[in-house]
């Protein structure tokens, strides 16, 4: 707001009402389609069970893989195609508790753990599982106290348990979480008795239970008895995992009233304790973009306005031999590349890729795409893939015609299959992988079905109308006419060479995003909440344009050069920055987590190499488009004798 006060004429005033009226809708209206609920005293509140996750093996798995207690009929919850893709399994659980009606001591069941059950805690113990649980649609928490930071932060579930010692004992014995201590935090209206859900806390606790006489219903428990109110506060006689052990599992419940109102409940949890990092890596990008859009000011101004006023007054030889480099090749530099078809289905795929990113951003940021409404995020996202087909044909098709190339359907079918087909690939022996392990973050056959039908029911066809309605558009015509024999390019300096030059390319648009990069990246696998899309967006919006100047600056650079094969080298020029997110990405694995199964490990580079492909495609596409629109502008802008 401190700009739009600086410099009031700048900015028309229907623009500023536009904003105020989207900040005021954002504000006034819970906007992610999940409308609050409404408890009185009394009503009963049913707990439903996620899947259990793990930083360490990245393996999810469904609440009911361990031998935990059941209700007498598992249900599943209708997940999104985006939930299922992320591995959420949302089944009803024993947990059921009454509002505002605290409860100590419950038991749920008792079991007694054989050799395999005993086994497969001990594997999940092991492997740092947690368990996820969800009321109201809000997932549980573990608070804890950070050393470094005054506030309170919160840990998605609870651990299935832990491994430790007993005093005086060498080995490590392995304890089990088996009571737990929820909190239900709710805020009161004041003038009904309704109250809504806020907060959704647990201590998990390890106690070996004990009681008198033979186990049936009614038993009582003499560690921990409402009667005689003895709850259970510490973990101090634990209970140990073994064949043959019995389990007994409870839970206490109790209920506080909160300030929190239900429109910012989300609040805590997306709470970001760093946003200064955040503003820190927004200044660092724009000082890149301040000093490439000054070079790109300094060619243009040499390039457009100096050189076509003194158009034949150049003062020395040296910079007559600067001056004109660019306009010995007019005649070659609107030939067709090699391989200009792969071109063109690049560049498609590109369009089709920044306007899904575009749209899932504005979305975002406006608030649409909230956590709360879980999976949303990924739906959306290959919804706008599949729509924005139409674009890519378009995009390759104009692209084709202006090459002189005459088999549209061609290039519309490499378009439509190349790139979904390679991340289909890969996907799918990813998939296969976990589905070998039997976790429930395999995609099913029938969401696969699903996702085949939206490419080739969807995409394809509409990609096949952006063609047709592009290639029946007049071509796109060159400024300056291209001469029958080639020129012959001149020795280039070391610097020039295409492969130094394309790698240092790709080094400012990764360097202006890396930092925001960090925060992705541990959301994705250290399962925390990413939710900064306004800083997102901002470091979108910076990516796009160091991607299109350092891509314009090499390209005036090689053209001054008589080299005038620019075409590809513009693509991989700031297509390169995704070579150095592949490489952070495994720097990250190395140095923040903490793999150990070759599967998970597999998982992780598989998933990342379809991230940098995916973002090697978009930046290439930016750059080329930046460097297609000066190429044209300065060529059309002198006379050539």
């Amino acid at each position: 707001m401190e700009a739009l006060g600086r410099r009031p004429h700048a900015i028309p005033m229907c623009v500023i009402l536009t904003l105020l009226l989207l900040v005021t809708v954002a504000h006034s209206f819970y906007l992610p389609g999940v409308a609050p609920k409404d408890f009185v005293k009394g009503d009963l509140l049913k707990v439903k069970v996620n899947k259990l996750t793990s930083v360490k093996t990245q393996l999810p798995y469904s609440y009911y893989s361990l031998p935990y207690c059941k209700p007498e009929k598992i249900v599943d919850s209708a997940e999104n195609l985006g939930e299922v893709l992320r591995g959420d399994r949302i089944e009803n659980s024993p947990y059921v508790f009454k509002m505002r009606e605290p409860q100590m001591c419950n038991v749920v069941c008792r079991i007694t753990l054989n050799a395999k059950d005993a086994k497969e805690f001990k594997e999940k113990i092991d492997d740092a599982y947690r368990v996820n649980m969800i009321l109201d649609n809000l997932p549980l928490v573990v608070p804890y106290k950070r050393p470094d930071i005054d506030s309170l932060v919160y840990q998605h579930g609870f651990d299935v348990g832990l491994k430790g010692l007993y005093a005086g004992r060498t080995d490590e014995k392995y304890f089990i979480n088996n009571h737990l201590t929820f909190t239900v935090k709710y805020h009161k209206d004041e003038e009904t008795d309704a109250a809504r859900i806020v907060g959704f806390e647990v201590k998990p606790f390890s106690v070996k239970h004990e009681y008198e006489g033979k186990w049936d219903e009614k038993t009582r428990l003499t560690t921990c008895d409402p009667h005689a109110k003895r709850t259970v506060t510490s973990s101090e006689s634990p209970q140990e995992v073994e064949d043959k052990k019995e389990v007994i599992f409870t839970y206490d419940v109790e209920f506080q009233e909160s300030e929190v109102k239900w429109a910012s409940r989300w609040d805590t949890y997306l709470y970001m304790a760093d946003d200064q990092i955040h503003w820190f890596s927004i200044v660092n990008s724009l000082m890149i973009v301040l000093f490439l859009s000054g070079m790109v000011a300094m060619i243009m101004l040499r390039t457009l306005y100096r050189d076509i006023s003194k158009y034949n007054q150049l003062e020395t030889q040296e910079e007559a031999q600067e001056e004109t480099g660019w306009k010995l090749v007019h005649g070659d530099v609107f030939r067709p590349p090699t391989n200009s078809d792969l071109l063109c289905v690049y560049v498609g795929t590109g369009v089709q890729f920044f306007g899904m990113i575009l749209v899932t951003m504005i979305f975002a940021a406006l608030g649409f795409l909230s956590p709360s409404n879980r999976g949303g995020l990924m739906t959306a996202m290959l919804l706008l893939w599949v729509f924005m087909g139409l674009f890519a044909g378009y995009a390759s098709a104009r692209l084709y015609k202006m090459f002189k190339g005459t088999e549209w359907k061609k290039i519309t079918l490499q378009t439509a299959f190349m790139f979904p087909g390679i991340l289909f690939a890969i996907f799918f022996v990813l998939n296969a992988l976990i589905w070998g392990e039997e976790s429930s973050g395999a995609v099913p056959f029938g969401t696969m079905i699903v996702l085949v039908l939206l490419w080739f029911g969807i995409s394809v066809p509409l990609v096949f109308v952006g063609s047709y309605v592009g290639f029946k558009k007049p071509a796109i015509e060159a400024p300056v006419k291209t001469n029958k024999i080639p020129r012959q390019i001149p020795e280039q300096a070391w610097y020039m060479n295409p492969i130094f030059s394309i790698l240092i390319g790709g080094i400012l648009p990764f360097g202006a995003v890396f930092i925001e990069l960090f925060f992705i990246l541990t959301s994705i696998w250290l399962h925390q909440f990413y939710y900064i899309f306004g800083f997102l967006f901002l470091v979108f919006i910076i990516l796009i344009v160091t991607c299109a100047e350092i891509t314009v600056v090499l390209c005036y650079f090689q053209l001054c050069s008589e080299d005038y094969l620019w075409w590809w080298r513009a693509y991989l020029t700031s297509g390169s920055s995704a070579v150095y997110l592949f490489l952070y990405a495994a720097f990250y694995f190395f140095t923040k987590l903490n793999i150990t199964k070759p599967v998970s490990g597999i998982l992780y580079f598989g998933y990342m190499l379809i991230g940098s492909y995916a973002f090697f495609v978009l930046t290439g596409t930016i750059g080329f488009y930046a460097c297609f629109w000066f190429t044209r502008l300065i060529y059309s802008s002198v006379k050539i004798d």
